[in-house]
């Protein structure tokens, strides 16, 4: 890669990884659910008329933005706003890797290779290291919201892998129309009209830059860049930058939020990390992959 996609890799990571700091301020402004659905709505009604028709069946675009956007980004943000700490989250999150290999394995039939499985294992064990250090620190209840997040991102990403979408920028803003409506009625039937109608009503510039940046800087400008580096490098090449995020994520945390590191988090850090690097090493035999596909695999969306 030149140095200039170096760069922008690192930046899109950069963005991915700070979007978790934005999230946690965010949820001071508006309920979970609402938060959710005003980052989809900003992010799909403006971009839908940029990017062109899908390119790909409504059937895909209709699941995977129930499971990722509704699911997936319902559960992380009501488990942030249950007490999960942005770093931590940013962590924990990568464990859909594991969770992709695992649902790939049973759907698709995909036998994981030996280095794969040891990957998953050390993931795992990064994964109980952490239910450990949250476990005493903070509410156990907020951890497993975010783990069964990253279980709806393993799924949703073996449902883009069946997609096959040939362009990654247009089949996220027509997978970002999806999740509006079902999480507007998720907040109003779970939070109450009232919350949200004060959330709004209460709405400041600093709020509204939240819902600007998960929109806008996180899902359009992160997910262009990215499919913009995947058509000009193998996947292989690029899906490595990824492993960046729990870094940004969890030092923008410490520096804007004060979160605190424990030595328990670290080791829970570098299991982790370690693990989802092995569980996303390629064979030989597959490189011929299409870079889309391949990346939906192994890949983040942000994306939070």
């Amino acid at each position: 890669m030149r140095p200039a996609h170096v760069l922008l890799a690192v930046l899109v990571a950069a963005v991915w990884g700070v979007n978790f700091t934005v999230i946690e301020i965010g949820l001071d402004h508006f309920p979970p659910l609402l938060f959710s659905a005003l980052r989809f709505l900003v992010a799909a009604v403006p971009a839908v008329f940029l990017v062109g028709r899908p390119k790909v069946a409504w059937k895909w675009i209709v699941a995977v933005g129930l499971v990722l956007g509704v699911a997936k980004f319902g559960l992380l943000f009501v488990g942030m706003d249950a007490g999960m700490p942005a770093g931590l989250s940013s962590l924990v999150l990568q464990v859909q890797a594991v969770f992709t290999a695992l649902i790939a394995f049973l759907v698709l039939g995909e036998r994981p290779t030996a280095i794969r499985t040891s990957g998953m294992l050390v993931a795992l064990a990064g994964i109980g290291v952490a239910a450990v250090d949250e476990g005493t620190s903070g509410p156990l209840t907020a951890f497993v919201l975010v783990i069964a997040a990253a279980a709806c991102w393993g799924a949703s990403n073996v449902l883009t892998r069946k997609a096959a979408a040939p362009e990654a920028l247009n089949f996220m803003v027509w997978v970002s129309t999806v999740p509006v409506l079902p999480l507007l009625a998720l907040s109003l039937l779970l939070e109450g009209p009232t919350r949200d109608y004060d959330a709004l009503r209460a709405l400041d510039w600093q709020g509204a830059g939240t819902v600007v940046y998960v929109a806008w800087i996180t899902t359009v400008f992160g997910f262009g860049a990215w499919g913009w580096l995947l058509r000009r490098h193998p996947a292989s090449t690029v899906a490595p930058f990824s492993l960046l995020v729990p870094a940004f994520g969890m030092t923008s945390a410490a520096v804007f939020l004060g979160e605190s590191m424990t030595p328990l988090r670290w080791c829970a850090a570098a299991l982790l990390v370690g693990g989802v690097a092995l569980t996303s090493v390629t064979p030989r035999r597959s490189l011929a992959v299409h870079p889309v596909d391949d990346a939906a695999r192994r890949v983040d969306v942000g994306r939070s």
